[in-house]
């Protein structure tokens, strides 16, 4: 699904189901990661052994020896020289997206579980004009969990934020306004897509001799799970 959502340029490596995460679950860690997780509870352990093998294949498949992959400041991780990119889990899922950092800026990725949001989280994470448009949104796709895509969107556009400026980037900071892509005959049993373009609030970084203003991306709501995508071009 992330696939989708990016350029031909990234390597995308999911993680889907029980199966699937059983799978990438039972991958070896590295010592550095092992040591991080010497007190993690068995869920904490999962998530972060699945999600790294999701990393690792894709940089196998980018011809990069598979290294470990080391929280850094404010949790990003640390990739290997020369390649960039982003991870996500949620229950059931997990995926990492690699790119050689030659090709894109940055990469932001994030999947949720496509149900409402906890009650007082929309109101915390959101704009008021956020708020309109995604009331327009419900009307004109119903089934669709606007403020789970909306909360998606908003960790997608801070991942790709914060290795262009190693500052911190509040919700507040961003207006996101979507996009669906109109419904294909078979509607019913057809996923939600679209685009999003979220506007940076603050001055944003520079990229490639420019001033980034805004983020754009992509999104779908499918197989219970909601995904957003953001590539960032060197110009």
């Amino acid at each position: 699904m992330i696939a989708d959502l990016l350029p031909e340029s990234v390597v995308a490596v999911e993680a889907f189901g029980e199966d699937g995460v059983r799978e990438f679950g039972d991958g070896p860690l590295f010592p550095e990661e092992e040591a991080l997780m010497v007190r993690a509870v068995a869920k904490r352990r999962r998530e972060f052994t699945v999600v790294r093998s999701c990393a690792r294949r894709a940089m196998d498949k980018l011809g990069v020896a598979p290294q470990a992959v080391l929280p850094g400041e404010r949790g990003a991780p640390g990739w290997p020289d020369g390649l960039t990119g982003s991870m996500t889990h949620c229950e059931g899922y997990a995926a990492a997206a690699l790119v050689r950092a030659a090709d894109l800026a940055s990469l932001g990725i994030d999947a949720e579980p496509h149900a409402p949001l906890p009650e007082g989280v929309l109101s915390a994470v959101s704009l008021p004009a956020e708020q309109e448009r995604l009331l327009r949104l419900a009307a004109d796709h119903p089934g669709l969990h606007g403020d789970r895509l909306l909360f998606s969107a908003k960790e997608s556009v801070y991942k790709a934020w914060f290795p262009l400026t190693r500052k911190w980037l509040d919700f507040s900071e961003a207006d996101i306004e979507f996009h669906a892509d109109p419904p294909p005959s078979d509607a019913a049993s057809a996923p939600f897509t679209g685009t999003f373009r979220a506007r940076l609030l603050v001055p944003g970084p520079m990229v490639g001799g420019r001033r980034v203003d805004h983020f754009d991306g992509r999104w779908t709501a499918t197989r219970g799970l909601v995904t957003t995508a953001i590539a960032v071009h060197h110009a």
